[in-house]
């Protein structure tokens, strides 16, 4: 390999960057667009609900029953409704998403120490966001009836009841319980791939699809040369991407890396240099920049997004998907960003996925080589 030749590759590229407004939209200006997007419009934090409720009984005790609930952060109580049907209407054209009935016998029941039924209708269209909610109401119902069985045991004279488990409950990693803290770390395993897959499955097979690979086959050009002098310059913006993504995070999202950012850039730069081989695979295989393209979403940013623990758990798939997770690079990618976001494990704890990585790193690379070999390079 000769340093004189790599660096011609290197500038070629970078001047097909520059002249190329389209890649430098895709590599800069779309990351920017996932960050403000993902960070503010994607949520999996459930709170504010919107509630209604129709009180037949009217009483002091289900006033109160009103007034505590919409004290809860997690419910908005937007009115009390004349009729059942009405409130029926409020979940039918989505303007509620829950409906509570308190009965006329409401009060009555409780201080003469009988059971009364409550009608609580959830709407489930959402089954995540319906689970969500139906735990909330459940939680805050039964520390209702701790509240009111303590004072039915005062009025007997009975002692002060205690439950047998004292669960004392401590949130680790991620205290505040935001799926921000989350989701901002994980967007950079999609932006890398945006950037180094996407973007370098088009370099190879652009050359063929402009007639200047057979240019480049009788020039005394190796495949190592040419491979790392197509990579470079995107390694370099997918870098800096990192390095933004790090920042708006920060800035925008008040989300601050807890692990040792030296280590976050290895692992990025290791993530990003797979991410590279399998767009420069990609490319070789197609030789047409529309293909590539097509193939590029299907087999990179897709899984990247949909099988890689980011979204949607891996533990939920079915088996087959869980096995099928295990060759997708940003499932190990997200487990390194978890650990240096919201544990600050260092590399004795990370070093595995970290290996996995490099593994399919140098697998891509002998593939790439062998590919261009047969080509003449």
């Amino acid at each position: 390999m000769k340093f004189v030749r790599l660096k011609a590759i290197i500038r070629k590229e970078f001047y097909h960057l520059i002249r190329d407004y389209r890649s430098l939209y895709l590599a800069f200006a779309i990351p920017l667009l996932l960050i403000i997007l993902f960070g503010y419009a994607l949520s999996l934090d459930v709170d504010n609900v919107k509630t209604v409720f129709v009180d037949y009984d009217q009483s002091e005790f289900s006033r109160d029953f009103i007034r505590k609930l919409d004290a809860s952060s997690y419910f908005n109580v937007m009115g009390n409704l004349p009729r059942t049907k009405d409130a029926v209407d409020y979940l039918d054209h989505d303007l509620a998403k829950v409906a509570i009935v308190i009965p006329p016998d409401f009060m009555k029941s409780i201080t003469a120490d009988r059971e009364v039924q409550m009608q609580v209708i959830i709407d489930a269209s959402d089954p995540t966001f319906g689970n969500i909610i139906r735990g909330y109401i459940t939680a805050f119902i039964e520390r209702y009836n701790q509240k009111i069985l303590a004072g039915f045991l005062n009025r007997q004279g009975g002692a002060e009841l205690k439950p047998p488990v004292d669960g004392r409950v401590r949130i680790w990693f991620n205290e505040d319980l935001e799926s921000r803290n989350f989701i901002i770390p994980g967007i950079v395993a999609i932006i890398i791939m945006i950037v180094g897959a996407l973007l370098t499955s088009l370099v190879i097979a652009r050359e063929y699809e402009n007639g200047t690979m057979e240019t480049i086959k009788s020039m005394p050009v190796r495949a190592p040369e040419f491979l790392l002098g197509k990579a470079i310059p995107y390694f370099f913006i997918g870098l800096t991407d990192v390095l933004i993504s790090i920042l708006l995070g920060q800035l925008l999202f008040g989300i601050v890396m807890k692990g040792n950012f030296w280590l976050m850039i290895l692992s990025s730069s290791l993530y990003l240099m797979v991410a590279l081989s399998l767009g420069l695979l990609i490319s070789s295989l197609t030789k047409s920049q529309m293909m590539a393209n097509q193939v590029a979403i299907m087999t990179t940013y897709l899984p990247s997004l949909l099988l890689s623990d980011f979204v949607f758990p891996v533990v939920n798939m079915p088996e087959i998907l869980q096995y099928i997770t295990l060759i997708v690079p940003a499932r190990y990618f997200i487990d390194i960003l978890s650990g240096i976001y919201l544990r600050n494990l260092g590399f004795a704890y990370l070093w595995p996925s970290m290996l996995v990585l490099l593994v399919m790193f140098i697998l891509l690379s002998m593939i790439n080589f062998r590919l261009l070999k047969k080509e003449g390079l």
